[in-house]
């Protein structure tokens, strides 16, 4: 579509409500995004007149869910630029992503001694699963560090390659902060010594081009409700051969070729991975999220949104008392900041009263707050529906809540 600001907009019902008579300023889209009308009609229409399971039924509704199911498959690994549809597997979201890989491949293939890698600008969820890995198996977790702006040093990351090394597991852009990390250099030197590199595209996938052939890593995991599809979905790529070595993790109805007592045989990738009925209308809805994206188009989507992080990032620098927390050279549109005398739960609350929605605390990154000694931080985080108005706002209910602490 032409990029037109009211129309993307009115494509968002949400937007149109108040909060404590105000109007809504939505501003926590690293948390989850907002979901437009197509989206909410797909997930009506297959409750309300298609609700069936899938891969099972000979009926019509079970046909017709099966159809959508497998061509929001087909979608997702265009969007992605997976070479088939085959390498993409569908599961609640990144977290669930990230534990079938850390159970399935570094069960099987990660042992006593040997290291993962990890960046400081991690979510909890790409570090827990691999901790409990190495609880059972007795590797060890090497992190990469980052300099005060929020940024990964490479010169450290080279230093901590070596034969041990097993897996790579880094964010494409940091939910905290939202440093966007150099993901391809990262996947070629992981290859060179031929480590697994995986990628945790969740924060990129509504804001940047993801291409898993140009990136060359070897599983890239998302979660649907941060590219405005419904909450529980999303999945993972993975390299064909990836997934052909990796073993299930789960067992289950519609994950086998054969079962007897004695013996049972999976289905090939990407079905082995996908045990038991799935969140049928949440997959379904992912189909309708790509084609907004696609729409609006990720070069109006990139323009937009950093011509709103430059607004943001100069309106919130005249604000006496705010500090800012990581500036990145290259950042996605993310404002992360405290402010002097207002511990960040308190300034939300407030804010909140003047409708204006961000998030606070560690934001499941607490190896961030820890490098930069502070407890929580507040996080702005923006979308293609918001404005300039928006930021205005924002900084109104910053300084309204300085006046309530003075």
């Amino acid at each position: 579509m032409t990029f037109n600001q009211k129309s993307i907009c009115d494509q968002f019902p949400v937007l149109r409500r108040t909060v404590h008579g105000k109007r809504l300023v939505y501003l926590d889209n690293a948390a989850t995004t907002l979901k437009p009308k197509s989206v909410i009609e797909a997930i009506n229409h297959y409750n309300s007149e298609g609700t069936a399971n899938i891969h099972r039924g000979v009926h019509l509704l079970s046909e017709e869910a099966t159809d959508k199911f497998e061509k929001s498959r087909v979608a997702m690994a265009k969007f992605v630029n997976a070479p088939t549809q085959n390498e993409i597997v569908f599961t609640s979201g990144s977290t669930m992503s990230l534990n079938i890989i850390a159970l399935g491949w570094g069960g099987a293939f990660v042992g006593k001694d040997d290291e993962i890698i990890l960046s400081r600008l991690e979510h909890h969820s790409n570090i827990v699963p691999w901790q409990l890995l190495a609880q059972r198996v007795g590797c060890r977790i090497r992190v990469i560090p980052i300099n005060d702006r929020g940024e990964l040093n490479l010169s450290v990351f080279r230093e901590l390659l070596n034969p041990r090394t097993k897996i790579v597991s880094v964010s494409a852009v940091s939910n905290a902060l939202g440093t966007i990390n150099p993901i391809e250099e990262i996947c070629h030197e992981a290859r060179k010594i031929g480590a697994l590199s995986i990628i945790d595209g969740s924060q990129a996938m509504s804001h940047t081009p993801v291409d898993v052939q140009k990136i060359g890593c070897d599983f890239l995991v998302f979660s649907g409700h941060k590219m405005y599809a419904e909450t529980g979905s999303g999945g993972f790529y993975g390299r064909k051969e990836c997934l052909e070595k990796m073993p299930p993790v789960f067992g289950g109805g519609d994950m086998i070729r054969s079962v007897s007592f004695e013996k049972t045989t999976f289905a090939p990738p990407p079905f082995k991975f996908e045990a038991g009925t799935p969140n049928i209308s949440g997959v379904l809805s992912l189909t309708p999220a790509i084609n907004f994206i696609n729409e609006v188009g990720f070069s109006a989507i990139q323009r937009h949104e950093h011509e709103l992080l430059e607004y943001g990032t100069e309106t919130l620098s005249r604000i006496n008392g705010l500090k800012w927390i990581g500036q990145a050279e290259h950042r996605a549109g993310v404002l992360s900041f405290v402010l002097e005398g207002i511990h960040p739960h308190d300034l939300g609350t407030l804010l909140d009263q003047e409708g204006v929605a961000i998030r606070t605390g560690h934001h499941c990154a607490q190896p961030v707050m820890q490098y930069f000694k502070v407890p929580a931080t507040a996080r702005a985080s923006l979308a293609i529906y918001n404005t300039r108005e928006d930021i205005d706002a924002l900084a109104y209910a910053l300084r309204k809540a300085q006046e309530v602490f003075a």
